[in-house]
C-alpha cells in the first residue's frame, strides 16, 4: 500500500503593517501617537523668568544695601576727622570699605535668592496649572500668585498662628494683585499676536511693490538703451 502524502503546512498569518506616526491626509494623527502641544498665548519660559528674577534680585539687594551704607559712611568720616594719625585714618577707611563690600555682596545674594525663588515658584505653578487644565487664562495667573504668596507666608518666622495669618493674607493678596495683572498681560499678548499676524501680508505686499517698481525701472532702462 502506497504511503500517504504528508499534510500541507499551514501558511503563516499575514503580518500587520507597522503603525505609522505620520499624520493622515485630513491632518489627524493616527491612534497611539500623542500630538505635540503648542505653547499657549502669553506663557513665559520658566528658566528665562527665573534668571531674570535672580538678576533683578541681585541688583535690587545690592542697591538697597549700598544706599543704606551712606549713613554709616558718614559716621566713619566723622571718626576719621577726629584723629590726626594717618595710620588710624587708613585703618578706619579700610575697615569701612571692607564692611561695605560685605554688606553689598550679602544683600545682592540674599535678594537674588529670594526673588529667584519667588519667580521660579510662581511660573512653575503657573505652567503646572496650564498643563493640567489645558488652557491658559487669567485664573492660572491668579492661582499661581495666590499659591506662591501663601507658600512664602508659611515659611516666614513666627508662631503657628502668625504663619496661618500670613498664609491667608498672602493668598488673598496674591490672587487680588495677579488677577488684574494677568488679565492685562493676556490682552497685551493677544494684541501683539494680532499685530504680528496682520503685519505679514502688508510686508509681503510691500516687497512685491518694490520688486514691481524695480522691474519697471529696468524695463525703461532697457528700452532707452535699445533706442
Amino acid at each position: 500500500m502506497a504511503a500517504s502524502a504528508p499534510p500541507l503546512a499551514e501558511p503563516p498569518p499575514p503580518q500587520s503593517p507597522p503603525a505609522s506616526t505620520a499624520p493622515t491626509e485630513d491632518g489627524e494623527v493616527e491612534a497611539g501617537v500623542t500630538p505635540s502641544r503648542t505653547s499657549a498665548v502669553g506663557t513665559v519660559n520658566w528658566g528665562t523668568a527665573t534668571l531674570v528674577g535672580v538678576f533683578a534680585g541681585l541688583l535690587y539687594g545690592g542697591s538697597k544695601e549700598a544706599s543704606a551704607s551712606v549713613s554709616k559712611d558718614a559716621e566713619v568720616m566723622l571718626k576719621m576727622g577726629s584723629t590726626t594719625d594717618k595710620r588710624e585714618q587708613y585703618r578706619l577707611m579700610r575697615d569701612a570699605m571692607e564692611k561695605r563690600f560685605i554688606r553689598v555682596a550679602k544683600g545682592s545674594l540674599v535678594g537674588g535668592v529670594r526673588l529667584g525663588m519667588f519667580t521660579a515658584t510662581f511660573f512653575g505653578i503657573q505652567n503646572l496649572l496650564i498643563e493640567n487644565r489645558g488652557v491658559h487664562d487669567v485664573f492660572n495667573i491668579a492661582g499661581a500668585g495666590s499659591a506662591t504668596a501663601a507658600a512664602f507666608g508659611l515659611i516666614l518666622p513666627g508662631s503657628p498662628m502668625w504663619r496661618a495669618r500670613n498664609v491667608l493674607v498672602g493668598s488673598a493678596l496674591g490672587a487680588g494683585i495677579c488677577f488684574p495683572l494677568g488679565w492685562i498681560q493676556l490682552k497685551l499678548a493677544e494684541k501683539a499676536n494680532l499685530e504680528m499676524a496682520n503685519s505679514k501680508p502688508t510686508d509681503l505686499a510691500g516687497e512685491q511693490g518694490n520688486q514691481s517698481r524695480v522691474g519697471a525701472a529696468i524695463e525703461r532702462l532697457e528700452g532707452s538703451l535699445k533706442k
